[in-house]
């Protein structure tokens, strides 16, 4: 059984950064694209960026796209998110995710993921 344990959470003011760690253990991901979603308070969870299990495909909300950064280590079965710029409504549960490679955009959609983090929280204050 595969387990992902995400951690990097925390409290930072708007201008701030953080970098999310999403650590695999119990089987190898590195053939996975592993996703982040994240789920502000009262609302769905929602797709933030993907990776394909090389490395070279890399996938964002338009709206993060620049601030964000999604990366992996598949020696240490580590994916990252590197997020700049944060923002107050950026404060959500930040999940990680793994799941086999699909043709389409269907890492958009968090049915199509095989595993899935407990999440780590981030608060950005104004």
């Amino acid at each position: 059984q595969g387990q992902l344990v995400e951690s990097g959470g925390g409290s930072v003011q708007a201008g701030g950064s953080l970098r999310l760690s999403c650590a695999a253990s119990g089987r190898t991901f590195s053939r996975y694209t592993m996703g982040w979603f994240r789920q502000a308070p009262g609302k769905e969870r929602e797709f933030v960026a993907a990776i394909s299990w090389s490395g070279s495909n890399l996938y964002y909300v338009d709206s993060m796209k620049g601030r964000f950064t999604i990366s992996r280590d598949n020696a240490k079965n580590t994916v990252y998110l590197q997020m700049t710029s944060l923002k107050p409504e950026d404060t959500a549960v930040y999940y990680c995710a793994a799941g086999r490679q699909k043709d389409g955009t269907w890492y958009l959609r968090e049915s199509m993921y095989d595993y899935w983090g407990q999440g780590t929280q981030v608060t950005v204050s104004s």
